[in-house]
């Protein structure tokens, strides 16, 4: 009886260029685009000169604007985190790259809106 040795593990699949040329594109602008909205944002909380107390809450205007970037970091992280760990796996990424992608605009902008909606204008 003879054992001889184990076969070769398959080899892994190869990794789409398609899949990651993707999944970094909209990883760039999920970052870039997070950017620039948190650099508008802090110039309109910088330039919010006028706020009367009837119909203004800036304190609620700040915190509407730093929950909602916060939980866009969050999520950021967490979809580039995700999406690495496909692309290392060589299962497709692109998808969650891309829902990272909008979930972050839609923060972004609720973000915004909050802020918005709370100094009244």
């Amino acid at each position: 009886m003879t054992y001889g040795y184990l076969p070769p593990p398959p080899a892994k699949p190869p990794l789409s260029s398609g899949d990651l040329a993707a999944s970094i594109s909209a990883l760039v602008l999920t970052y870039v685009g997070g950017g620039v909205a948190a650099f508008f944002a802090v110039f309109a909380l910088a330039f919010t000169d006028y706020c009367p107390p009837a119909t203004c809450h800036i304190d609620a205007g700040i915190n509407a604007m730093a929950a909602g970037f916060i939980a866009a970091a969050l999520v950021a992280l967490a979809g580039t985190v995700v999406t690495a760990i496909r692309l290392v796996k060589r299962l497709r990424a692109w998808p969650f790259a891309v829902g990272t992608l909008g979930l972050c605009a839609v923060l972004c902008i609720g973000a915004i809106g909050g802020y918005i909606a709370a100094v009244g204008g």
